[in-house]
């Protein structure tokens, strides 16, 4: 009867041996994969107050083309999104004083066509180009700061990053207070011809000289039309002085 247990101990260590080795060739189990395409709209709208950025985005068109951008991409993608608190101090009619193209372009200037943490933003190269076109290539911004803490500026609007709605390659989403307003923006173009044509005379600008001929005879002139008329005055009166003596 002892004998059994020892059969049974025997037996079961058989067959760990030969079930071990194909336990071991085994593969792991797969990581699990990606859940999907990124949804801008859906990490926008769990954010809860960006509701004037995502209508500024369907209006332009540029979220059709965003998600297609960057879910082909390598190099990720970077987008600053500004509350809606920054549209509302914005100056009054800011947005409805621009062009569908500038429109476009003020969207596009809150776009990085690349992903960066908030780490790399500190140690970036400024100007940063971003997906907006300006008049001499692409349109940058400047960071600033050290640690978590980083400015953005476009020359004429800084503000400082708050948090990260989505920080995660191949796409970080930071949040900022106020809209990134290129500052070509705020550089009117100089009036057509106003380095080369100058006001006409009597419209603003200064008197032209007038010549002699324009304000009435010469000195010279009138000088000899003074003695003209004194020479005929005293020729006439010699004759009348004759007539009356004969």
């Amino acid at each position: 009867m002892a004998s059994t247990p020892v059969l049974l101990s025997l037996s079961l260590s058989l067959t760990l041996v030969f079930l071990l080795p194909s336990t071991l060739s085994q593969p792991a189990a797969p990581a699990p994969g990606p859940s999907g395409p990124i949804n801008i709209t859906d990490i926008l709208v769990k954010g809860g107050q960006f509701t004037a950025f995502l209508r500024l985005l369907n209006q332009t068109r540029v979220l059709d083309q965003l998600p297609n951008q960057l879910n082909n991409s390598n190099q990720g993608m970077t987008l600053f999104a500004p509350t809606d608190n920054a549209f509302q101090n914005l100056p009054a009619g800011t947005l409805n004083g621009l062009s569908e193209e500038k429109k476009v372009k003020l969207v596009l200037y809150h776009v990085l066509p690349k992903y960066y943490s908030l780490e790399d933003l500190v140690d970036v190269s400024n100007p940063v180009p971003t997906q907006a076109g300006g008049d001499h290539g692409s349109l940058g911004l400047n960071f600033t700061g050290r640690s978590n803490q980083v400015n953005v500026s476009t020359g004429a609007v800084e503000t400082q990053i708050n948090n990260a709605l989505r920080k995660d390659f191949p796409f970080a989403v930071y949040v900022v207070d106020k809209v990134l307003i290129p500052l070509e923006f705020n550089q009117a173009p100089a009036p057509e011809g106003s380095s080369s044509s100058s006001p006409p005379a009597g419209k603003g600008g200064a008197k032209a000289p007038s010549s002699p001929a324009a304000d009435g005879d010469s000195p010279s002139k009138n000088g000899g039309g003074r003695m003209g008329i004194n020479g005929m005055g005293l020729i006439g009166g010699f004759v009348v002085f004759c007539m009356a003596f004969f």
